[in-house]
């Protein structure tokens, strides 16, 4: 588990990926946690992507979905994680908090957190994080955490992309 002092970071496995799948009162009931209602707008698509390649490869869990918890609430407040493994020393970080819990600094704390812990692996020499061009607050969290932007590009299924980087 990875802590901060208001976040604790949960790597989930194949059981709590499971559980996820399963619904709120699933996960609420595997790991003991107040959940709110629509506390992710991305995990459809991402948690049984991140399923499958655990059930592959139970050792590349540290490279894909981490669920952010309040430490004060024991309460989730989003997702986060990496888009799978390190490949040619770069990794590609995702973040997100729900919107009741924005603007407390939490997604600058996660992301600092994930960054930590991608550098913690000699493999890894840049950190990548993309954002749609109009999202501003997600694009202050990234250059308050000292990631410089690098290009900006049309993505065919997400729109307009603006990708940042932060390198060892």
């Amino acid at each position: 588990m990875i802590t901060s002092k208001r976040i604790k970071l949960i790597n989930c496995d194949e059981r709590i990926l499971k559980s996820i799948i399963k619904g709120n009162q699933s996960l609420s009931e595997t790991l003991e946690l107040n959940i709110p209602e629509n506390w992710t707008e991305f995990g459809e698509v991402i948690f049984p992507i991140s399923l499958r390649e655990i059930i592959k490869k139970p050792n590349s869990k540290k490279w894909w979905t981490f669920l952010p918890i309040l430490i004060e609430t024991n309460t989730l407040i989003g997702s986060c994680g990496f888009k799978g493994e390190p490949v040619d020393g770069k990794v590609e970080i995702g973040y997100e908090v729900t919107e009741l819990f924005r603007n407390n600094g939490y997604a600058t704390e996660i992301l600092n957190l994930l960054t930590e812990l991608a550098f913690d692996d000699k493999k890894v020499q840049t950190v990548i994080g993309q954002t749609l061009t109009d999202n501003l607050p997600s694009i202050r969290v990234l250059e308050k955490c000292d990631f410089k932007f690098v290009r900006e590009f049309n993505d065919i299924e997400e729109g307009q992309t603006s990708e940042y980087e932060k390198k060892r």
